[in-house]
């Protein structure tokens, strides 16, 4: 190698609640000699970051602007509500927005269901954070509807979370700029495809901008997400085994939460005792 010649590299950027630790296993046991590197961005800076150059290809929350951004859809999240474990939602299987009215609904400057209105009083002001927003609740000031990733990463002892049926829902997908289709981004492609070392497809036929779902990535831990629609069951990125990407926990049919499920698969807010 000339003192001009860069050795190859990959750079893949992921937001918070998708851990690629599988992909990453998959990549270093197919390309050993190519290193890869990981890049934690927020949500609102992940698209800057691969316009930029800042990383090869990421995982991220649609929706994508197909402009110049090609991106590949991966699943659908669980939203859930974080409560207290002590609040009345923690007795039961699920809730509707409805159930909420009554009590403070935390809105962080940082959310990613893109509500045209959220369910709930609104608090005062509105966290920075997602993870302050979480603090605020454990200290009694509201609740919080998020992604279940995002429950699970923010995760703590006093607090639990419920299945929220009639809210948005986050779709993570995998993402990377369109003029940069290079033979390690169709690599990768692959590698989240669920494509073997000898699989037939070629690279030649990765390049082209997704707008379906992806044909199955790897196996999934439990039944944590909902595949998009088309193309077959979808398997996401991640679970708990290879330390990815939490999602949906068994899609409608799963109760609970961290911290376990309610019994008797009761739904919606019980009375409060006078």
């Amino acid at each position: 190698m000339t003192g001009s010649e860069v050795p190859p590299s990959f750079r893949l950027a992921y937001v918070p609640g998708v851990t690629p630790t599988k992909w990453v296993r998959i990549w270093n046991e197919r390309l050993p000699d190519v290193p890869l590197t990981l890049v934690a961005v927020s949500a609102a800076e992940a698209f800057d970051v691969l316009r930029d150059r800042g990383a090869d290809a990421g995982f991220v929350r649609l929706p994508v602007d197909r402009e110049d951004l090609s991106a590949i859809p991966l699943y659908t999240e669980t939203t859930v509500v974080v409560v207290p474990r002590d609040h009345v939602v923690a007795a039961v299987d699920e809730v509707s927005a409805e159930d909420l009215a009554d009590d403070i609904v935390l809105h962080p400057l940082d959310d990613t269901l893109g509500w045209e209105r959220p369910p709930g009083r609104p608090a005062f002001e509105r966290p920075a954070t997602t993870e302050d927003a979480v603090e605020l609740v454990a200290a009694g000031v509201g609740l919080l509807v998020v992604p279940q990733s995002l429950a699970r990463l923010h995760h703590r002892k006093d607090l639990t979370y419920r299945p929220l049926t009639d809210a948005p829902e986050s779709r993570v997908a995998l993402s990377w700029p369109e003029e940069a289709t290079t033979e390690l981004v169709e690599d990768f492609i692959g590698i989240v495809r669920g494509r073997t070392v000898n699989s037939s497809r070629g690279r030649s036929q990765t390049s082209a901008p997704a707008s379906g779902s992806a044909s199955g990535s790897g196996s999934a831990a439990g039944r944590s997400k909902r595949p998009e629609a088309g193309g077959g069951r979808k398997k996401p990125v991640g679970g708990r085994a290879g330390g990815t990407a939490g999602g949906r926990t068994g899609g409608k049919g799963s109760r609970g939460g961290s911290g376990g499920g309610a019994k008797n698969g009761r739904r919606g807010k019980p009375r409060r005792q006078s």
